[in-house]
């Protein structure tokens, strides 16, 4: 599920800003790193299990297909968490004196593992079951951060998030979350998950702060599957939408503190301008989040 995955992954960004007060010795560095993540993963597994897991039964391996359901935000969700903790993995094992090369290798690599961990922990609970689409939107997210970094050694495509609240996540606050902490993670009626383009990399002379970022989101979902919805008097529809985005890493400065505040507030979208299709119709939205 995308709400565990977000969880571990804003543990593992916090394991790795917490070693920037340890020695430059690599090898010292590199054991940090490691003793670090174990300790996060450990951490966010024993958590899961206790928020999660404890309240199904275990039971045989099995997959479940939900790739049809909530609009496919959940596989979008998936997609943007394992690129950010690939993110989020290169900086830290560059920091440990990896080369470029090695550093996005292990942390892909890694990304991958420890979510589809988490796929494995759904397939032997009774309240999920492994999902095959979540293994690929697992590998993709992954693959986006690895083959920028082989192909233009640098990334210029990157997923954002941004969320607004609904009044729907009050009518099922059980499932789609009790308070804003858990309806950014839960409602995905809330929640546009984004693609911001760095222009300024492709077309010469284009402002470096100033991105165009083309976006999905989905609304009138209280259910997962169709069906359920529209059994229940609900329209479920999807959003398109194409709007700009700031480059905060066009900011940066010596200041390493600075510096990691950009780096993970570039993983959110900004409010900002921004064009909506859906259900046939254009909207112009002046600040969209």
């Amino acid at each position: 599920m995308i709400r565990n995955s977000l969880w571990l992954m804003w543990l593992l960004a916090w394991s790795a800003s917490a070693q920037d007060t340890l020695s430059i010795d690599f090898a010292k560095r590199q054991r940090a790193v490691i003793y670090g993540s174990t300790a996060a993963y450990t951490v966010s597994m024993v958590g899961l299990n206790a928020l999660w897991y404890s309240q199904y039964d275990r039971q045989s391996f099995r997959f479940f297909d939900d790739s049809r359901e909530w609009k496919q935000m959940d596989k979008i969700g998936h997609f943007y968490a394992a690129y950010q903790v690939t993110a989020i993995g290169a900086a830290t094992w560059r920091w440990a004196g990896f080369d470029e090369a090695k550093a996005v290798r292990t942390a892909a690599l890694v990304s991958f593992g420890i979510l589809s961990s988490i796929e494995i922990l759904d397939g032997f609970s009774a309240g999920y079951g492994a999902s095959g689409s979540d293994w690929v939107a697992n590998a993709s997210g992954a693959g986006l951060y690895w083959l920028q970094s082989a192909v233009w050694k640098e990334q210029r495509v990157y997923p954002k998030f941004s969320f607004h609240r609904t009044a729907l996540a009050p009518q099922r606050p059980s499932l789609l979350g009790n308070g804003l902490l858990e309806e950014i993670i839960k409602d995905y009626n809330g929640q546009t998950q984004w693609l911001s383009v760095d222009m300024d990399k492709f077309i010469p002379g284009w402002p470096k702060w100033l991105n165009i970022a083309p976006g999905y989101g989905a609304h009138d979902m209280l259910f997962a599957e169709d069906g359920a919805n529209k059994a229940n008097g609900l329209t479920p529809y999807r959003q398109v939408y194409l709007g700009i985005d700031f480059d905060l890493t066009a900011f940066r400065s010596k200041n390493k503190f600075w510096n990691t505040l950009i780096f993970i507030g570039n993983m959110v979208r900004l409010p900002a301008p921004a064009l909506e299709l859906s259900r046939g119709n254009v909207k112009g939205h002046w600040v969209y989040f």
